[in-house]
């Protein structure tokens, strides 16, 4: 180790035990008590990291906490196995099927933000840069719920390990309406606050006179500012990786033919380039490799066009230890392949994603402007160690020529354990071909953006999108998601005027929507009884 582990002891003073890894302060297991704990000890420069403990757990193992040290991440907790899973139930009004909201297995190690202070180890330099426990909350466990989610939303790499916490582990501690108010209100904002105690109420997940007395202790009240986020960009590439390039295409050899010419270009050379081709057989163009002299390229032909299949396909048929992802319509930086293995060197990952910067679309959100835990795995510019598949299996068929192939493999990756690291210094540049790939399908006719930019573009639920919620969410998750779809079609981007149009037009539409997403959900339902139809890695 490179420093000490100190100890922070939340229970008696004259019950704290030896600890042979550095000091052992005390704390009530309270948040105002820990946060002024935090404040008072987390500036020691010789402290490598921070283990909380509830004393009710017994005495802490310092083989474990060595042992988690060891493991790539910031912070390692048993939140999961100590009853944290699925809270607070108010973040399901406003972030229904975020991919993190999405609970392993309580007994795998996996990246979760639901932290339980009672048994979690933290870096040093994380409990510095982002802050602990904040010490309005009524109870440790609100206060550790609230800390969790500002780590992993400033790019700390949050780590569920269960065996942290010994067996049998403890109950959870109840969350008051106030705690959960102030989580969303501070993590979301107070539009969505309102959105989402107004949701509760008439959904019957808190009574009128309960939320109206927790927002009462909340409004008014100053939002903290959110810390610097923790990881910038760097990292050194290893040397000798073997990578193989997946594209898939269909009708757009221009494009194509440009990023063919970058990989021919890259730092790091590709062990080989698969296209899978699914053109039809009268329009085909052959030779491609002859156009690229030096690149290692095979072309896979397939007669049945579908993104899963093809893709799928080109995995087994790889021969390297890592897989890059990239679409036929992007194009990449010389440095691309070399960007993608030092983000997995550096931080110990199995997968690394890179941004898209779309042509045309300004700048990127805020949130994928600096290096975190992954919520995304965009199948036009990620890479993955192979071995991750094997836990994960490959492209579920049920998305063969729908959306959200990739949020399902990414939540089947995470679910495995696979640490999953967004940095957005490795982009690629998207042009959106206006024919080919999904459009082929109809499958990305509407997107989010055109919704918010076209008065009569409704972004509604595809099938596959209602398939992928009911196959990993809670059945409130599924129905606040369709909620959220519903009214997000009344929004609009721009003046004021262009608002008020964006509204008429959707609530006379409102209707129409309804029946559409009924649609859809029954074409869901269909697609549980024969999915899903997931090949396992070769």
């Amino acid at each position: 180790m490179n420093g000490r582990v100190n100890l922070i002891w939340l229970g008696r003073r004259e019950g704290a035990p030896e600890w042979r890894l550095g000091e052992v302060v005390t704390a009530e297991a309270a948040p105002a008590a820990v946060a002024a704990c935090v404040e008072r000890c987390a500036p020691d420069p010789a402290a490598q990291a921070w283990l909380f403990w509830d004393s009710l757990l017994g005495v802490p193992d310092p083989a474990a906490a060595e042992r988690a040290l060891l493991r790539p991440g910031d912070v390692w907790h048993a939140g999961l196995r100590l009853g944290m899973a699925g809270r607070p139930g108010l973040i399901d009004f406003v972030e229904p099927t975020w991919m993190l909201n999405a609970d392993p297995d309580p007994a795998a190690e996996a990246t979760s933000w639901r932290i339980s202070l009672r048994a979690c180890l933290v870096r040093a330099e994380a409990l510095r840069r982002l802050g602990g426990p904040r010490p309005e909350f009524q109870t440790l466990d609100g206060a550790a719920l609230e800390m969790g989610h500002r780590y992993v939303r400033r790019g700390a790499l949050t780590r569920h390990v269960p065996w942290l916490a010994p067996t049998p582990a403890l109950a959870p501690v109840g969350l008051t309406a106030e705690d959960e108010v102030r989580f969303v209100s501070w993590r979301f904002g107070p539009f969505w606050a309102r959105w989402a105690v107004g949701r509760a109420v008439l959904s019957g997940y808190l009574g009128p006179w309960e939320a109206a007395r927790a927002w009462r202790r909340v409004a008014g009240g100053a939002r903290p500012a959110d810390p610097p986020v923790l990881h910038g960009p760097g990292g050194k590439a290893p040397a000798g990786a073997r990578v193989s390039v997946v594209i898939p295409t269909l009708d757009r050899y221009p494009y194509l033919r440009v990023i063919l010419k970058q990989l021919a270009a890259q730092t790091i050379p590709p062990r080989e380039v698969l296209v899978v081709d699914q053109t039809p057989p009268e329009r085909r163009e052959s030779g491609l490799e002859k156009e690229v002299p030096g690149l290692p390229l095979r072309v896979l032909w397939r007669d049945q066009a579908g993104q899963c299949s093809s893709r799928n396909a080109a995995i087994q048929a790889a021969g390297g230890d890592f897989l890059l992802f990239v679409d036929d319509d992007d194009e990449a930086p010389p440095d691309l392949i070399e960007a993608h293995l030092a983000n997995l060197e550096r931080f110990g990952a199995e997968v690394s994603c890179g941004v898209a910067e779309e042509a045309g679309a300004g700048p990127l959100p805020p949130a994928f402007t600096y290096v975190r835990a992954s919520d995304v795995f965009p199948t036009n510019n990620s890479m993955v160690r192979r071995s991750a598949l094997r836990g994960s299996g490959l492209f579920d068929f049920a998305f063969e020529r729908g959306a959200r192939a990739d949020g399902d493999l990414r939540l089947r990756l995470s679910r495995s354990g696979a640490l999953m690291v967004l940095n957005p210094a490795i982009s690629v540049l998207h042009h959106h071909a206006p024919r080919g790939g999904l459009r082929s399908h109809r499958a990305r006719v509407v997107t989010y953006g055109s919704s918010r930019r076209k008065l009569l573009d409704r972004h509604l639920p595809s099938a596959t999108e209602i398939y992928l919620a009911r196959r990993y969410f809670t059945p409130r998750q599924v129905r606040e998601m369709l909620w959220l779809r519903a009214f997000g079609t009344l929004s609009a981007h721009g003046g004021l005027a262009r608002r008020v149009a964006k509204m008429a037009v959707g609530l006379v539409s409102l209707p129409l929507s309804g029946l559409a997403m009924v649609r859809q959900y029954r074409k869901a339902t269909e697609m549980l009884r024969r999915f899903p139809q997931i090949p396992a890695l070769g």
